[in-house]
């Protein structure tokens, strides 16, 4: 199975790169996430979207769908687009430590 170092700690992720246990998500795994999908700097609007999604999951057990993210965080499609080049859901769930999204390719 793959994983990820971060801080000298492996992180166990299933065979699509999502982590395979969320609840040891930090900020520096998302940094370390962000490498990976060629984020060079997680800005405000990057951890606005992580935050938001995070929340929403723990409350609801289910990523946030695209159109609900968008109104919520104020961000067009498109801005969110450019923040996760693989994708607003799949980028998103995966540097918020969220298992991979429902419908995802």
């Amino acid at each position: 199975m793959p994983q990820l170092w971060v801080n000298g700690k492996e992180i166990e992720l299933s065979e699509e790169g999502f982590m395979v246990h969320p609840e040891l998500w930090s900020e520096d795994v998302a940094r370390a996430f962000a490498e990976g999908e060629h984020i060079a700097k997680l800005t405000d609007d990057h951890w606005k979207v992580i935050y938001y999604v995070r929340e929403y999951y723990q409350r609801f057990r289910i990523a946030p769908m695209i159109r609900k993210l968008c109104k919520d965080t104020g961000l067009q499609l498109k801005e969110i687009e450019s923040l996760f080049p693989s994708g607003p859901a799949k980028g998103a769930c995966k540097l918020a430590g969220l298992p991979k999204p429902t419908g995802c390719l």
